[in-house]
């Protein structure tokens, strides 16, 4: 156990023949009491020093675990949000592929329809036109006949045959 300033200053030397100045000694031991105190009160203020600083130093290192824990939960949101987005962005992209094929299937379709229509049309214009040109050709073959010169010939004659009878 170390000595206090008390066990110092109660401290009592056996006298002897030829000893030491007993004020000299009085005066030594007071100037090692005094030291010594300073040096307790110094090592106390010390220890409180360290004990602060060590708290200080524990709260650090628990601000320190949590801005890493936050670091950690941080990088892994953001590597989710990550994930999330490319997932999303696979999504729309396939979506909009879906529409694009939908969308180029539909126009193909209507295509499709409008040529045949348009074959179809086709068809109908040259059967039209076959039959207008034979509708044409019989109407001209009509009008080429000699039934109306006879026609005409009748008529004549006929309206000759009423004048002369009307005179």
């Amino acid at each position: 156990m170390p000595l206090t300033p008390l066990d110092i200053h109660n401290k009592e030397f056996t006298r002897r023949y030829r000893g030491y100045d007993q004020d000299e000694v009085n005066a030594f031991l007071d100037q090692v009491i005094k030291d010594y105190e300073m040096v307790i009160r110094e090592k106390k203020d010390l220890q409180e020093q360290v004990e602060h600083l060590q708290e200080k130093l524990g709260h650090f290192t628990n601000i320190e675990e949590t801005l890493n824990k936050s670091i950690l939960i941080a990088q892994e949101t953001a590597e989710e949000i990550k994930g999330n987005a490319m997932k999303e962005s696979k999504l729309i992209i396939k979506e909009a592929e879906k529409n694009a094929d939908r969308i180029i299937n539909e126009a193909l379709t209507k295509s499709r329809r409008i040529s045949m229509d348009v074959e179809e049309l086709k068809k109908q214009a040259k059967v039209f036109r076959t039959r207008l040109k034979m509708l044409v050709e019989a109407q001209l073959e009509m009008i080429e006949t000699d039934d109306w010169d006879q026609l005409f010939d009748t008529a004549l004659n006929e309206d000759l045959e009423l004048e002369e009878s009307e005179t």
